[in-house]
């Protein structure tokens, strides 16, 4: 079969011959020859390749726009996909964002790992604890980072065992003080109900532990402390109604006594019952113009006695200025009297205690200053010695106490009349506890 492409030279070929072979007859017989040939290779050869040719590529662009159609809807599929990809990878980074946000700020320690135990995200109070970088630690093995074996077993632990919540406490020893933490572990789910990570929750209840145990202590020593005065009185009493003084020089000894333990027994009551007055805000006060150096003269008579039994110098060389503040007088009485007892209480024997009472106008204060010769205060306990219930250890077989008079010293100065209370100590060289009190100038000018 003759190929397409090879018709159009033969007809041409044809028609030379033709044309030589019609010349001897004539150029007119020629030329109509010529035309009626063209005419039908016009109208026959020539248009069937065409309409063949035509046909071929009308297919083949039916199919390249078909091809194209559906090249362009694969690629239309293609970048909804992408679209939907990087939306979703978009959420995702979203939720991630808006996740570790919320774990960074919660104070507490947060610690979340996956599957295979390796740490996915912290906050920065769990790097604090365990002393790891966050940056550096992300999909680094947990048992790598946490050096608290146990804690370590039971994430693992409640990972195997699919268990929802688990609570333990731990303590964490440190170069310093022991830390107890509350420590929640909880399982992360998947879609399939598969655990797919664990969260871990540190939750610091060392402060919480310590109150905890000032208060058991509180009770102790209130227990004591109403004990002794009770079994004093209670004693001496008997003696005096069984007749076994028998002379008025003993009588008045046991008498002595019984008030001396009465009077105690009355201050502890006071005690308790004016910090939770002031801390209620039902304490009555009495406010008027009064001399703080009057005060601590006075005060400094009444504690005379007890410091001599010690042989301990109290030294208050004070000029007397009237009506330096505006005060209730026997609050401000009970704040000197208790800073006094405690100097006195620990100052070895032989020791002293300075008293100084100034008017500081550049500040608008009046300012007492008690200074010791005592033990003194180790510095990562001075920060606590005002608060309720809280003893110094070093200083508990020192003297006996209930943790309250220095709280009550600083709800009154502080609460009452808006002083401030300081003070300043060094272990075995003694301490210094002082507090301040606005002037009445002071008061009249902020009221103006």
């Amino acid at each position: 079969m003759i190929k397409k492409y090879y018709l159009f030279p033969i007809a041409v070929g044809l028609l030379g011959l033709i044309a030589v072979l019609t010349i001897p007859l004539g150029g007119a017989y020629w030329a109509r020859t010529m035309l009626c040939i063209l005419v039908a290779a016009a109208a026959g050869v020539i248009a069937w390749y065409l309409y063949i040719e035509n046909k071929t590529l009308l297919a083949q662009f039916e199919s390249l726009k078909n091809d194209f159609k559906a090249q362009r809807e694969k690629a239309s599929q293609s970048n909804r996909e992408t679209k939907d990809m990087r939306l979703q990878v978009q959420l995702l980074k979203r939720q991630k964002r808006n996740t570790e946000a919320i774990i960074y700020s919660i104070s507490d320690a947060v610690i979340v790992t996956d599957a295979s135990d390796r740490l996915l995200m912290a906050n920065e109070p769990a790097g604090e604890i365990f002393g790891f970088k966050l940056e550096q630690a992300t999909l680094k093995p947990i048992d790598e980072l946490v050096t608290k074996n146990e804690l370590v077993k039971l994430i693992k632990s409640s990972r195997s065992s699919r268990v929802r919540h688990v609570k333990h406490e731990l303590v964490f020893e440190s170069a310093e003080t022991p830390s107890t933490y509350n420590c929640t572990i909880s399982c992360i789910y998947d879609d399939d109900n598969e655990v797919c990570g664990v969260v871990v929750v540190l939750h610091d209840i060392t402060r919480e532990k310590e109150i905890s145990q000032m208060k058991n202590d509180f009770v102790s020593h209130v227990s004591h402390e109403l004990k002794t005065p009770l079994a004093s009185i209670t004693a001496y009493s008997e003696m005096l109604v069984d007749g076994e003084a028998n002379d008025e020089k003993t009588r008045n000894e046991f008498y002595s006594i019984i008030q001396n333990q009465a009077q105690r027994l009355n201050r502890l009551i006071e005690d308790i019952l004016n910090v939770s007055r002031i801390e209620s805000g039902l304490i009555k006060v009495n406010k008027e113009s009064v001399s703080t150096a009057l005060i601590v003269r006075d005060a400094v008579q009444m504690i005379k006695s007890y410091a001599a039994e010690k042989e301990i110098t109290v030294d208050a060389q004070t000029a007397i200025v009237f009506d330096q503040v505006n005060a209730d007088k026997d609050m401000i009485s009970q704040v000197v009297i208790n800073l006094l007892s405690n100097a006195v209480k620990y100052t070895p024997n032989g020791g002293k205690i300075t008293v100084n009472s100034e008017v500081d106008e550049s500040e608008g204060v009046a300012r007492v200053t008690i200074t010791d010769t005592g033990v003194g205060i180790p510095a990562d306990e001075i920060s606590h010695v005002f608060e309720k219930f809280y003893r110094v250890k070093a200083n508990n077989k020192c003297a006996k106490g209930t943790g309250l008079g220095l709280n009550l010293v600083k709800q009154i100065v502080e609460k009452v009349h808006q002083g401030r209370i300081f003070v300043t100590s060094e272990v075995g060289k003694g301490s210094s506890f002082g507090f301040e009190l606005p002037l009445v100038s002071a008061e009249k000018v902020m009221a103006k």
